[in-house]
């Protein structure tokens, strides 16, 4: 794809300005979305081609970010694998979620996928010339929302009981998430997708170093899928802390740092051949434009020197954020001069 400041920026070349997309940027703070909501739930978008295209360029148009990102959720790995899941409107819930050690018997149909690759598909076909981004969850993050059975319960609780308490069974669980997702990832590139990004959204929830030895050459595992494939990809380890010291070229093209470490310093201790993605808080946005502009200004002398940078936030928008507020960032950022 010829053109794109986002793939350039990820391929090694050098650009005028760091290139912008946002997480959870397809819904949530979008009028045009929240339209959407009014007559379609959050499942039936994702399963019509039609609307989730529509869902997945909306913030191009609304925005003028410079990459989609698949409309999609991390949860469909388990439910291709035999759980049953329910989007409900205080989030998921699985009806039958994982309680007991040596009870947990699961099945992968790749069937459940199909339709995220027509999504994929007809996006493409909507709008060929915009980088698609697709993505999944890590394994861990995956394994713990495995266990909520209660959707009003926002914690992990019994996740990591069982956890610390069954290692060796949670990590075979781990292993079959895995295996469910480079078949996924395989399907996402196969159906289209420009660049894959691994959601690891919960690493911190775990010691850095438990992390790295257990579960990090699981994600590995998922990201060499893409990377063999020539598709560059993002690895989002959040709240991995100094454990981002650990990830090398080996493992990924860009990591994305949540907003918890400077750019400076997740710069000083990552690979250098490692580029960097973040970290905008998006609590921010509740900011005036005052602060908002004091803090993109102090953004333009690492921009200046770091041309493997890609701007976005330090996790997810939250729902209450004023869309002309990122807006208007995007625009800031297309016009500011970064010296390059």
């Amino acid at each position: 794809m010829s053109n794109s400041i986002f793939l350039d920026t990820l391929s090694g070349k050098k650009t005028n300005r760091p290139p912008v997309w946002f997480m959870r940027q397809a819904g949530r703070i979008l009028p045009s979305y929240q339209k959407l909501k009014l007559t379609h739930n959050f499942n039936s978008l994702m399963k019509n081609k039609e609307l989730a295209s529509k869902v997945t360029l909306m913030p191009i148009n609304d925005l003028g970010v410079d990459a989609a990102i698949l409309f999609s959720d991390i949860l469909i790995i388990p439910e291709s694998m035999g759980m049953n899941l329910e989007f409900t409107d205080n989030g998921p819930k699985f009806y039958n979620p994982i309680v007991n050690s040596g009870s947990n018997v699961f099945s992968f149909d790749p069937s459940k996928l199909e339709h995220v690759y027509s999504n994929i598909k007809q996006i493409k076909k909507d709008n060929s010339l915009i980088p698609l981004i697709g993505f999944c969850g890590g394994p861990l993050t995956t394994f713990l929302f495995m266990f909520r059975g209660n959707e009003k319960d926002k914690s992990f609780n019994s996740a990591l009981k069982f956890f610390y308490s069954n290692k060796k069974e949670s990590l075979k669980i781990i292993e079959q998430i895995t295996e469910a997702s480079v078949e996924y990832v395989k399907g996402q590139i196969d159906s289209g997708i420009d660049c894959f990004q691994l959601f690891e959204t919960y690493c911190g929830i775990i010691p850095s170093s438990m992390y790295k030895q257990l579960i990090l050459p699981f994600s590995i595992k998922i990201l060499d899928v893409a990377r063999d494939k020539n598709i560059p990809t993002i690895f989002f380890p959040k709240n991995f802390n100094d454990g981002l010291k650990y990830i090398n070229k080996d493992i990924c093209d860009y990591v994305s740092i949540d907003w918890n470490l400077s750019l400076e310093y997740a710069r000083e201790i990552v690979d250098k051949k490692v580029g960097i993605q973040g970290n905008m808080n998006p609590r921010l946005f509740y900011s005036s434009n005052e602060e908002i502009n004091k803090y993109l200004n102090s953004l333009v002398t690492f921009g200046e020197k770091n041309y493997d940078w890609v701007f976005n936030l330090g996790h997810g928008f939250l729902p209450d954020i004023d869309y002309k507020k990122v807006k208007y960032v995007v625009e800031w950022i297309k016009e500011t001069n970064w010296n390059r």
